[in-house]
This record gives structure tokens, C-alpha cells and sequence, in this order.
């Protein structure tokens, strides 16, 4: 979960820029203090007629990933019974940390996608 973001080189938006991303959480078991994760993210691409864009993690402290790149992208959904609205595909590549599993990391991402959604619908909603 992201709770701080913001630019620290290049042009907000446009390709090369890079942000940093921080957030703070617990351990998966919930027996540890709650510490801080952060990352450098850099724009790789943007793509205004597929809405989608395409990063990568350019170094991060202590959540261990050497690689990732990601590429998210909104889709239209059309539903007869309601109203249209969009979904969010996310998709990346990243090398495995040291130490887990696919288990670990399918929970991890879990885990940060559901607050994720969460917060979308939140702030959806209050916008009545």
C-alpha cells in the first residue's frame, strides 16, 4: 500500500520520469512492528489510445526485488444489467526475491491489491 508518492526527477507524466513510492505495513503473520517499504519507480511508457502505461522499479530498499516492470492498463466493461464502467488490468515481470516462494509473492501483491481496490472504491464513492 502506497501512503506516500511523489516526483523526484524528469517531467510528472511524461517517459522518464522517475517517483518515489513509500508505504508502511506489518509482517505477513502480523508479529512484527509495522516498517516502511519504498521504491523507485520509473515511467517507461505511456500509452493515451490503449490507456495504459508501462514502469519499473529502479532500486528499492527492503522489500528485495532486483527486477520488476510492470505495465497497467484500463479496459471497458460493458454490462447489460448495469452501467458500462472500466476494469484495471495489471501485468509485470520480476525476478524472484531471495528467500520466497510464488506463494509468498501471490500474497504480497494480494494483499496490496485488495487495499488497493479498496481505496479506489472509496474515493468512487465519495464522489457520489
Amino acid at each position: 500500500m502506497i501512503d506516500t508518492c511523489y516526483g523526484v526527477e524528469g517531467v510528472s507524466g511524461e517517459p522518464g520520469c522517475v517517483r518515489y513510492c513509500s508505504g508502511t505495513r506489518s509482517s505477513a503473520d502480523g508479529t512484527e512492528d509495522l516498517f516502511t517499504d519504498w521504491a523507485l519507480e520509473k515511467l517507461l511508457a505511456t500509452d493515451p489510445v490503449n490507456k495504459s502505461f508501462t514502469y519499473e522499479i529502479v532500486d528499492c530498499n527492503n522489500v528485495g526485488f532486483k527486477s520488476l516492470a510492470a505495465t497497467m492498463k484500463l479496459t471497458a466493461v460493458r454490462d447489460a444489467e448495469e452501467e458500462d464502467g472500466c476494469g484495471m488490468s495489471w501485468s509485470f515481470t520480476v525476478n524472484p526475491i531471495e528467500g520466497w516462494t510464488e506463494k509468498d509473492l501471490t500474497e504480497f501483491y494480494s494483499a496490496a491489491l485488495r487495499v488497493m481496490v479498496e481505496r479506489i472504491e472509496a474515493a468512487l464513492s465519495s464522489k457520489g
